[in-house]
């Protein structure tokens, strides 16, 4: 049987684009080389699309100096066109024809809608969510719209424009109207935590609003929910969709919450995979993450994550990640692996299910 050819993308304009290069390597060692030919194509941070010659170039970052370029044409041909770049000057070597692309971008740009669509328009098969999926759930101000349907508790928040910001006293006084501190302020469309931070008082609050506009147009600000971090994976679409056991995130002691340096440059930092929890919270749990995932029309994977209210022990939705990490320290595949799916087995069948889609 010959073997098909697959794409696996990585890196991207988005504000993670350095956690993009870490899970990629991970799936690429997943991939079963004896059924695949693989193309690693890197995104750099400015959108130029390159070859990398192996996983070695994407550790080492050499992969940004590759004078190869790789591009999806949108036509329904579904091609990879790689050509030598020399001076500017694109110079067609080969083209190829493309059976699957599992895209390993997290963020804007890749994790929202907009690669999942040139997929779309090529003809290409593709791990994940699709376009709408992709989009609402990287939005979180409509992900809460949709959640809002299905009589889920979420946490209370206060939706805000960029553009609102000229007028600081009236957004911190409709803020302060519904809220009480501490608030979380957050991008509406950013990831890793990126932007995202905690305000005590209105000069934090209004601190926070300026950082986080500079990550997207749209800002939710939150009530803070005091409780354990849990998250549940699910793997499948529709009426197939599974849900892997739940895990805890303890932050490191210092950290104020789970930000972006909490989750990838502090060792203090733990995940606990099937912790103990009063009854019959895992099974909210986990029905909760399907529904969340199939209201928003998901498919392949995604990761869902919840707080448990201290003191209440109410089950209270976060967030919801189409294009979950695969790093070591990820949760997804942690989860999977605990439920007899190790990365290679999750990363086939995240494959075959690209090329099953309905």
């Amino acid at each position: 049987m010959s073997k098909k050819n697959l794409a696996i993308i990585f890196g991207g304009r988005s504000s993670e684009h350095e956690v993009s290069c870490i899970s990629v390597r991970a799936i690429a060692e997943a991939v079963d080389l004896e059924k695949y030919n693989v193309y690693l194509i890197g995104i750099t941070e400015e959108g130029t699309w390159l070859l990398s010659k192996d996983i070695e170039a994407i550790k080492d970052g050499s992969w940004k100096n590759s004078q190869t370029s790789a591009i999806i044409s949108p036509d329904t041909k579904g091609e990879l066109i790689i050509s030598d770049v020399n001076n500017g000057t694109y110079t067609v070597k080969d083209t190829v024809k493309l059976d699957v692309i599992f895209p390993v971008l997290h963020g804007m740009f890749g994790e929202d809608g907009t690669i999942q669509g040139l997929f779309e328009m090529a003809g290409i098969p593709y791990v994940g969510c699709g376009v709408f999926a992709s989009a609402a759930s990287m939005d979180k101000f409509y992900t809460k719209l949709v959640v809002d349907t299905l009589g889920i508790r979420q946490a209370i928040y206060v939706p805000v424009l960029k553009q609102q910001l000229e007028d600081m006293d009236k957004v911190v006084t409709r803020v302060e109207a519904t809220l009480s501190y501490p608030v979380f302020i957050k991008p509406s469309k950013a990831g890793s935590s990126k932007g995202v931070s905690k305000a005590d008082n209105r000069d934090m609050l209004i601190s926070g609003l300026i950082e986080a506009a500079k990550h997207d147009y749209k800002i939710l600000v939150e009530e803070t929910i005091i409780g354990r971090e849990l998250e549940c994976a699910v793997l499948g679409y529709g009426d197939n969709t599974k849900a892997s056991g739940i895990g805890e995130i303890i932050a490191a002691g210092d950290a104020q919450f789970y930000d972006f340096d909490a989750k990838y440059n502090n060792a203090e930092s733990k995940t606990i995979i099937g912790p103990e929890l009063p009854e019959s919270k895992e099974e909210e749990i986990r029905t909760n993450a399907i529904k969340i995932f199939n209201a928003l029309d998901g498919f392949g994977l995604s990761r869902v994550d919840f707080f448990l209210e201290k003191d209440t022990n109410s089950v209270v939705f976060n967030e919801i990640n189409t294009l979950p990490g695969f790093t070591s320290i990820s949760m997804y595949p942690m989860l999977w692996k605990a439920k007899g799916l190790p990365i290679d087995k999750l990363v086939e069948t995240l494959i075959d299910m690209a090329v099953e889609r309905p």
